[in-house]
């Protein structure tokens, strides 16, 4: 199968999410969030993410020792939320570094 450029582009772009899509996550997770709000959160400000790639994403995150979570019931039915854990601070402070680093350098390539 053949593709076209703009299936590729398609293709190039989501793999670029992806890799983007951690640090959005994590970035959000310095106040704990629930996953519908961190949802509405990433959409609002232009990264959108589908229920079927945050929550798993979210439960990889804990089980790499990331995140820390608690059961609530407020408002409503019990909702789990998520929080950064000291180790995910770290970590996304080291992966900020690297991501304005990287973006310095391909802004320089792209001129």
């Amino acid at each position: 199968m053949v593709r076209t450029n703009e299936s590729s582009a398609s293709t190039l772009d989501t793999e670029l999410r992806r890799g983007a899509l951690v640090l959005a996550v994590l970035s959000h997770l310095r106040t704990a969030q629930y996953g519908y709000s961190l949802r509405q959160a990433l959409t609002e400000q232009g990264m959108p993410i589908e229920e079927g790639t945050l929550y798993p994403l979210l439960r990889r995150l804990e089980a790499q020792g990331l995140l820390a979570s608690d059961w609530r019931i407020e408002d409503g039915p019990p909702r789990r939320y998520y929080k950064l854990n000291s180790k995910g601070t770290r970590l996304l402070a080291d992966l900020t570094a690297n991501w304005q680093a990287l973006v310095v350098t391909m802004n320089r390539l792209l001129k």
